[in-house]
């Protein structure tokens, strides 16, 4: 029942909402420049790797070694926009659709946290990542990663057709709301250095949950 809901969803929302993908591309290709889409490797069921596909929201731009510069230093306020009306997501859909994806699950992070995740925090990994999730809808980027996973995990050990439809409804107050779009004095989302949920502020990724 999940799949079957995810491929109509997906497939009706993302025919119904061309023309604002559409727009977006073109905004993106004229503020930001090519390549309009960000992909990038995450894992998804069982930690097996996916590439999943957002609307880009951030320049390129390197320090004098060539190394990208902070999230807060490459994120435009047409970027923060696209953040904040969660329109870069719209895109996921298509990794929904494909069948790497839910429409509801925990979210798909970086491949590098793998080995840094407790076996409690890996099992995260035993559903689909979803666009959206019991974390998103109870504190998103507002909350350490420690509380994060164990929204997590009580969605893995409790998800039912009622709760998606909850998440589902909230998620819509959340983005109509723009609320928990960033942590606290970061840009986006601190980077994940270990399973006790420690932050390296000094360290960044293109990461929004």
């Amino acid at each position: 029942m999940k799949r079957t809901i995810d491929i109509v969803i997906s497939f009706f929302t993302l025919v119904m909402l061309t023309p604002v993908l559409v727009y977006v591309a073109l905004k993106v290709r004229r503020n930001l420049g090519s390549p309009v889409f960000f992909t990038q490797e995450r894992p998804g069921l069982n930690g097996k790797p996916f590439y999943m596909v957002k609307f880009r929201t951030m320049r390129d731009a390197c320090d004098a070694d060539g190394q990208p510069l902070p999230d807060s230093e490459r994120l435009t306020d047409f970027g923060r926009w696209l953040r904040g009306s969660s329109l870069d997501e719209l895109p996921e859909l298509w990794n929904v659709l494909k069948g790497d994806m839910s429409l509801v699950g925990p979210r798909p992070l970086l491949m590098q946290y793998l080995p840094l995740y407790s076996k409690e925090q890996y099992r995260r990994h035993e559903m689909k990542p979803g666009i959206t999730g019991w974390a998103q809808i109870n504190g998103r980027n507002a909350i350490s990663w420690k509380e994060k996973f164990k929204l997590d995990i009580w969605y893995v050990d409790n998800q039912s057709l009622w709760l998606d439809i909850k998440i589902l409804f909230m998620t819509f107050k959340k983005v109509l709301f723009k609320d928990d779009i960033s942590a606290d004095d970061h840009a986006t989302m601190p980077y994940f250095t270990g399973a006790s949920g420690d932050m390296d502020s000094k360290k960044h990724k293109e990461l929004k949950d």
